[in-house]
């Protein structure tokens, strides 16, 4: 007798044999039972699910003289008939290959004749929604009122692609994908049957690569088993489906997430020295990007993943990332997998997408800077200010969504060279240690101020460019000398002595909120009578000012800098001209203003 692969060898035969379809299975027993035969059924879902072994069961136990709990008995003589392949009573129809108008003419001929050996002639229609249009029109009427004896079974994996038309007329049932744990189970029976001796790891790998599917889960393991001599093994069903092995993938994650761009390289080098392609590479990296996910999530995650205990302690160990950088890093590999399949180089793509996941600080979008802020917060927390200081970039529009790499070249040449300041940059290639921000020169006019109120020159500090541009106005008045009034209340802009300067002047030396400065740098200044209004246009930033803590510490500086009311507001995008005229206004207090 042939070889038969495993999922015809163990196909079920009766309705308790079939895998996690409880649902379906219910109702067409208590049909059978009770003799209410549909004339026209519709079995959808995902391949391999059970929809045509369904299908045939079900025409053979209709047609069964005794059936048992349902399922055909196998023993009477109808059975016996049904089971032999060149039967009249129960036909099968590829709806690929005989997809036409004359096919479904001649399916409606042959309906009227009655059944050879049971009760009910069967036509098993796979694969239906390959029918063209003329084809299901042609068909329309023989299934909306077929005769006594006819019984149709319909089969799709795409349901959604068959006319409304046909759908009303059938009773529908979902076929559902398989859980993992089922088709462990399964496997494991089939594995003693058969007499094989197999590791727990190696099973759970091979039901993981059915993914909901029994057939392509037996398909599997029929191939595993060809190729296992003794004892079947995780390493043997690694090498059958050419995937890395699970350690080697657990440390490039761990590698992308604490941002080591060479050591990552460096390891999906090896892998890829070992045969393994780009593209089940990056299958990996994001099947196990989702266990760390789970991980960190869920507090049943040992459930859910169905790891043994080594496997799921490395997972486990990863998931206490961050989880900005988690999902960060598997929004740029599910985005990396899509670019492959255009690219002529996959492994290009995929080093890219390393790069981009190990180098936030040169991607400018949201997602990096909250990651970026993140990993501040949490240095911060730890009391590493100095590490916390190299990932702070001073500049104006970088706290916006559209930082640009002219802005940051604009900064660079801006900024005087000092002694020892040798502050690495991924872009213009320097690298050493800086002077703590909080330890430099003031980098605003009113902290210059604070020190030489006698001067009738600038001092060179505030001659230096500001590192945070504090003054949008393009209309501002310049070169009137400063007149120190002790008990005045501070200015709301950021020139002399203003608010906005004095706080940040706290956060950065009283304070020392490296966070917060970085967050404070950007923001607009006004005032309202007595309230004082700072004003951002970039969500994030609004969001973590105006968190509890943060909003704490700002009223805490103001009160201290005699502000007793102040709000953050988020203003509209490019509102320059706005910001120009609450200047014009602030500045001309005692003058009315008509703006045509």
């Amino acid at each position: 007798m042939a070889y038969l692969a495993f999922y015809r060898m163990f196909r079920p035969d009766t309705l308790d044999k079939v895998v996690r379809q409880e649902h379906i299975v219910k109702i067409l027993k208590n049909q059978i039972e009770s003799g209410k035969i549909g004339h026209a059924y519709l079995f959808c879902g995902p391949r391999g699910t059970g929809k045509t072994s369904v299908a045939k069961i079900f025409a053979r136990a209709i047609n069964c003289e005794h059936p048992v709990d349902g399922s055909p008995c196998g023993k009477c003589a109808t059975c016996m008939a049904l089971s032999e392949g060149g039967n009249l009573d129960i036909s099968e129809i590829d709806a690929a290959s005989n997809n036409g108008v004359d096919e479904m003419r001649d399916l409606r001929e042959k309906v009227q004749y009655p059944p050879v050996a049971g009760r009910y002639k069967v036509y098993i229609i796979d694969e239906v929604h390959m029918l063209t249009a003329s084809a299901f029109n042609a068909v329309l009427k023989t299934l909306e009122e077929p005769p006594a004896h006819a019984v149709f079974i319909l089969a799709t994996t795409e349901p959604q692609k068959i006319p409304a038309t046909i759908l009303s007329r059938c009773m529908r049932f979902d076929f559902k994908l398989i859980p993992q744990h089922d088709l462990e189970g399964l496997l494991k029976n089939i594995l003693n049957k058969i007499g094989k001796e197999y590791e727990e790891e190696a099973v759970a790998a091979i039901a993981r690569a059915g993914a909901g599917s029994a057939r392509d889960t037996l398909s599997v393991a029929d191939m595993c088993v060809s190729y296992s001599t003794g004892k079947l093994t995780y390493s043997d069903v690694n090498a059958v489906l050419g995937s890395a092995d699970f350690y080697k993938i657990a440390e490039v994650v761990r590698l992308l997430l604490s941002e080591d761009s060479g050591g990552a390289l460096s390891c999906a080098e090896e892998i890829f020295s070992g045969g393994k392609s780009a593209g089940v590479f990056v299958k990996d990296i994001l099947n196990f990007l989702n266990n760390v996910a789970v991980a960190k999530m869920c507090k049943n995650a040992r459930e859910i993943l169905n790891l043994p205990d080594e496997m799921f302690s490395a997972v486990v160990a990863i998931a206490q990332s961050d989880g900005h950088r988690i999902l960060r890093a598997t929004e740029i590999f599910v985005k990396a997998e899509g670019d492959m399949r255009y690219a002529a180089d996959p492994r290009v793509v995929l080093e890219t997408a390393i790069l981009r996941c190990t180098l936030p600080a040169a991607d400018y979008n949201i997602d990096s800077l909250i990651s970026r802020v993140s990993a501040l917060e949490k240095k911060i927390a730890e009391g590493d200010f100095s590490s916390a200081h190299k990932d702070i970039k001073l500049q104006s529009t970088q706290s916006h969504a559209s930082g640009t790499l002219q802005s940051q070249a604009a900064f660079e040449s801006a900024r005087p060279a000092q002694r020892g300041d040798v502050q690495s940059d991924f872009f213009s290639g320097r690298s050493g240690k800086a002077t703590p921000f909080y330890a430099q020169e003031p980098a605003h006019e009113g902290d210059a101020l604070a020190k030489s109120v006698q001067r009738s020159e600038p001092s060179a500090a505030q001659k230096r460019p500001s590192l945070i541009e504090t003054n949008d106005d393009p209309f501002a008045v310049s070169g009137a000398k400063p007149q120190v009034q002790p008990q005045a209340r501070p200015a709301a802009g950021g020139g002399r002595g203003g608010v906005l300067a004095n706080l940040l002047r706290a956060l950065r030396t009283t304070h020392k909120n490296a966070v917060l400065f970085t967050l404070c740098s950007d923001l607009g200044c006004e005032q309202n009578g007595d309230k004082v209004i700072l004003t951002t246009d970039n969500e994030t930033v609004h969001r973590a000012i105006t968190r509890q803590d943060n909003a704490k510490i700002l009223a805490e500086i103001l009160s201290e800098c005699g502000v007793s009311d102040f709000e953050v507001r988020l203003a509209k995008k490019d509102d320059s001209l706005s910001r120009a005229l609450n200047v014009l206004k602030n500045n001309f207090g005692g003058t009315d203003i008509d703006i045509k």
